[in-house]
């Protein structure tokens, strides 16, 4: 167990307590660093297409579109291993390889892989899993934004075009 946590394997309120501490801690992290990540790519697609609008040059903006939705993933990559490394820092789950497969399991709320934190620590999971979806909706939520811009940028560029 980590140095600075209680070592008793059975249900405590203590448990309870500090592990509802390094899930509100996680989730915070997990929010902000998602939040502005989020933020600088929206504003760079923003900033990029529309400039690309005004020049007419369609297809750089649908390369933007898909760039972006690449870099939403690789943010969300990265908020299953900052969780991975919590879980290892607490020393939950020793082996790096089943952090990142239980905190990914979370994450998306797939649940393939089993419960496998200690006791005490159960609800660490829940706050793992209540992250994923908040982040993923929030994903959503930008995406559906963003592919304004690239429909205005197809109808633009097939306006022409008699369907």
């Amino acid at each position: 167990m980590h140095p600075i946590l209680p070592t008793s394997p059975g249900f405590s309120f203590t448990f309870l307590f500090i592990d509802i501490i390094f899930g509100l801690i996680g989730l915070t992290l997990i929010l902000v660093f998602h939040g502005s990540a989020l933020n600088h790519i929206v504003m760079r697609f923003e900033r990029l297409t529309k400039a690309n609008l005004e020049k007419k040059q369609h297809n750089w903006i649908f390369l933007h579109f898909y760039v972006a939705f690449i870099f939403f993933a690789l943010i969300h990559i990265s908020e299953i291993f900052i969780w991975s490394g919590i879980i290892i820092w607490l020393n939950l789950i020793p082996d790096a390889a089943q952090a990142i497969l239980f905190a990914g399991s979370c994450y998306t709320t797939v649940g393939f892989v089993s419960d496998i934190l200690p006791a005490g620590w159960k609800s660490m999971a829940f706050f793992i899993a209540f992250t994923g979806l908040f982040s993923l909706a929030w994903t959503t939520s930008v995406m559906i934004g963003m592919t304004a811009l690239y429909k205005e940028a197809w109808n633009l560029k097939y306006a022409h075009r008699k369907f």
